[in-house]
């Protein structure tokens, strides 16, 4: 697994993995009503987020995910993390942790952010053993947020600063 920058041909590998009802579940949306995912799609994915530090998740040659970086507060030198890993085969394998990690690294040694949050609904069991391996934890909920499978579900909001990370998966991985 490796980060790197978008590439051109991402377009048309994201166009071939889809939209995945999970993944689109996971996000806040409906499954059920979750469409093809066209030319317009990909286009608006791969032009998506100007302003964030966008890697695409590579595996094995191929794109499965990005994650990034965005809301970057130079004054207090905080960040917002994301993250999603489109193609559905590659989940549960450590590849979302390992690119969050790769990403922490990046936001505490060569950008010196003091703090990264998150959202991530309260149900994504998954996504929120990734993070809290990575040293991520809770501070709030923020109720309400999506509606998803007929019901209001809630957010969880989560923070990591350096010291936290690197506490999490050793010393020297991160400015403490």
């Amino acid at each position: 697994m490796r980060l790197r920058a978008l590439l051109p041909s991402d377009r048309d590998e994201r166009l071939a993995i889809g939209r995945d009802p999970e993944f689109v579940r996971l996000n806040g949306g409906d499954p059920h009503r979750a469409t093809a995912f066209t030319d317009v799609d990909a286009d608006r994915w791969y032009r998506a987020f100007p302003d964030a530090l966008r890697w695409a998740i590579e595996h094995e040659g191929r794109l499965i995910g990005e994650a990034r970086l965005d809301g970057i507060n130079p004054c207090v030198r905080r960040a917002r993390f994301a993250i999603g890993i489109f193609a559905p085969a590659e989940r549960d394998r450590g590849l979302g942790t390992e690119a969050t990690r790769l990403v922490l690294a990046h936001a505490f040694d060569a950008l010196a952010l003091t703090r990264v949050d998150l959202r991530v609904l309260a149900f994504n069991s998954r996504a929120i053993r990734c993070y809290e391996k990575c040293g991520f934890e809770r501070y709030a909920v923020a109720r309400d947020r999506a509606f998803v499978d007929g019901r209001w579900q809630d957010d969880l909001l989560m923070r990591v600063t350096p010291a936290r990370f690197a506490a999490t998966v050793g010393a020297g991985s991160a400015r403490s």
